[in-house]
């Protein structure tokens, strides 16, 4: 069955996981019926700093503004299955931990726990907090998956985009999708 996606970028650093994330579910599209964006206004401008662009405007993905709560995956009946938040601020983790839907990408991540769905927060900020900390378990209690962005090595990447590749990848397991990435064998 093909997945329904919502993927939203908030204004953490790391804009380069979610360019590869995004380039990643676009070359999957076979497995996946839909994809569907939403940004915060900090994602936006922590992108043209990071990676110098505004590529993002290129996807062939709907994005949706964080103050639509007319977008589709507001609402459970919807039936989106997986929602990522790559990067996750620390601010964006504390409102969905506390169930302050104030905006899109909070209302969305709610919607998804209370449907019992896949969330899964790439959590872009170190050192951790002990708020944080809680903030991840309370998510991680309520169904959510905490994945930090901490990349591997096993694989012995040799670009940055390689090293950011090795979160992007586990991510992708996560969801479920089928992925020719490294892998350990016996």
């Amino acid at each position: 069955m093909k997945k329904k996606i919502v993927v939203a970028l908030t204004g953490a650093s790391g804009a380069i996981y979610a360019k590869l994330l995004l380039d990643k579910l676009h070359q999957l599209n076979k497995q996946i019926a839909e994809v569907a964006v939403v940004m915060s206004d900090n994602a936006k401008e922590v992108w043209k700093i990071e990676l110098g662009n505004e590529d993002y405007r290129g996807y062939p993905f709907k994005f949706y503004s964080k103050t639509d709560f007319n977008a589709p995956f507001a609402s459970g009946s919807a039936k989106f299955d997986t929602m990522l938040i790559v990067p996750c601020s620390m601010g964006t983790l504390g409102r969905i931990a506390s169930g302050t839907s104030d905006d899109l990408i909070a209302r969305a991540a709610d919607v998804i726990l209370k449907e019992r769905r896949k969330l899964i927060l790439v959590a872009r900020d170190t050192p951790f907090s002990l708020v944080h900390i809680r903030n991840m378990e309370a998510v991680t209690l309520a169904g959510g998956i905490i994945c930090p962005a901490i990349p591997s090595f096993y694989s012995q990447p040799k670009t940055i985009e390689d090293v950011a590749m090795t979160v992007v990848n586990r991510v992708i397991d996560l969801i479920g999708l089928e992925n020719d990435s490294y892998r350990w064998y016996s």
